[in-house]
């Protein structure tokens, strides 16, 4: 799905009086509905970084990014909105969004360590091979999830952890390892 359609799916999710599993449940539903604030908000105020910029303007052949993420997941409230804001700074990157949890699956093809760690963004070329693949955080967020999950930090702790770094970050840091992964993705384009 484009990000339109991204968008209505979460709008419906939220607006429907008997939602669907996972979002029947109650602690599901309101992560939804907390992502969809943030969501927004980096929508309306999160900035491109001038470098990013540039290197998706330069990009001469067409990509498709593909997104796979899940409305009730948190980095990706964090992320996918500056993957789009991004995206769309150039007409030759479309992006295809794909759910994780829902047919095809595709996230069995890309996981992290064994799981199916969301968002994960897989850049292909015109002809749909796989140039790059990123997620499902950026590096830095890593290593505090990591050191989190060692202290078997709770759910909540871990999740307030998290959304204060990526409140600090604004997205800078995603921008800095995609320009990285972009750099790398034009060196092995077939001119």
């Amino acid at each position: 799905m484009n990000f339109t359609d991204y968008l209505q799916l979460f709008e419906n999710i939220l607006q429907d009086a008997e939602p669907k599993a996972p979002y029947s449940n109650p602690d599901y539903f309101n992560y939804t509905k907390l992502n969809w604030s943030r969501q927004q908000r980096w929508l309306k105020t999160g900035v491109i970084v001038e470098d990013i910029a540039a290197a998706v303007k330069n990009i001469t052949t067409p990509q498709q990014w593909v997104i796979i993420t899940e409305p009730w997941c948190g980095d990706a409230a964090h992320i996918v909105p500056f993957l789009h804001k991004i995206a769309a700074l150039n007409p030759l990157i479309t992006i295809d969004i794909q759910l994780r949890d829902t047919p095809p699956f595709l996230i069995e093809q890309y996981l992290t360590n064994g799981t199916r760690s969301i968002p994960k963004l897989i850049i292909r070329d015109r002809d749909g091979n796989d140039m790059a693949v990123w997620g499902p955080r950026p590096a830095e967020c890593q290593v505090l999830y990591n050191r989190l999950k060692a202290e078997k930090a709770d759910f909540e702790r871990t999740k307030i952890e998290l959304q204060q770094w990526y409140n600090e970050d604004k997205g800078k840091s995603l921008q800095a390892e995609l320009l990285e992964v972009l750099a790398a993705v034009q060196k092995v384009t077939p001119a």
